[in-house]
């Protein structure tokens, strides 16, 4: 559960490398990748954190997510790079006490590795007609699906994303999604998509309903994309609110 943090102009640099516009929305992600048999300890503990933050308020909010392969990750938007230097919970920190302490030996105690990232999201690739949001109240499952490419082949897989999201307007498909483009922390270049639904039924329904109104164009479709990408992930999970915190 650690912040990154970095005041070197490089951080900018490799941020403005990437190619879209600043105004996309920003994300830092903080990703546990809990142990198997810590998983009952590790929610123990984060729940302890949701409550001791409603108690002292650190203005800060973070949405969480767990995928089926535990790893749990903290959603936090933020502005921009300096963001990254806030510390939000220091006034916190310092009133627990030994408390913090604690708190953050045993969540230390659940994982072997955890990093810490930021990703963007892309609203002109994003298809939501109703209004782009990360939460839909009721539809905490998740489809993520991530798919990586070499720079080389940015420009040619954004094209094939746009093809893919005029597909969907053309054809008034009901299966929503948002697309998000890796930044400052990531290691490769990669789109993640995101798709929201009630539950495994429901996603499996939704799927199976968008199939037949894309029709088979949606393969010649799709290949605008996967025919660039150097490999292709896709993980299921859940949003927990019960694990997640806002001070507004």
């Amino acid at each position: 559960m650690k912040t990154i943090k970095s005041t070197f102009l490089l951080a900018f640099i490799l941020c403005l490398a990437i190619n879209f516009s600043q105004a996309q929305q920003a994300y830092q992600i903080h990703q546990d990748n809990v142990k198997p048999s810590m998983v009952m300890e590790y929610e123990k503990t984060a729940k302890e954190l949701v409550a001791a933050s409603k108690e002292h308020k650190p203005q800060t909010n973070w949405a969480t997510a767990v995928t089926n392969d535990l790893k749990y990750s903290y959603i936090t938007p933020i502005e921009n790079m300096a963001d990254l230097d806030k510390r939000p919970f220091a006034d916190m920190a310092k009133k627990m006490g030994d408390k913090w302490t604690t708190m953050f030996t045993n969540f230390d105690k659940c994982y072997d590795s955890h990093r810490s990232y930021i990703i963007h999201l892309v609203e002109d690739l994003t298809y939501m007609p109703e209004g782009i949001t990360i939460t839909q109240e009721g539809q905490d499952y998740r489809n993520w699906y991530y798919i990586y490419f070499t720079p080389s082949n940015a420009e040619k897989i954004r094209e094939g994303m746009k093809a893919v999201k005029e597909l969907y307007k053309a054809k008034g498909s009901k299966e929503y999604y948002r697309i998000y483009r890796n930044g400052y922390g990531t290691t490769e270049d990669f789109y993640l998509v995101a798709v929201s639904a009630k539950d495994e039924i429901d996603s499996a329904t939704k799927s199976k309903a968008n199939e037949i109104v894309l029709g088979p164009e949606r393969w010649e479709t799709f290949s605008k994309v996967m025919d660039y990408a150097t490999r292709y992930e896709e993980y299921s999970g859940n949003m927990r609110p019960d694990l997640s915190y806002s001070s507004k």
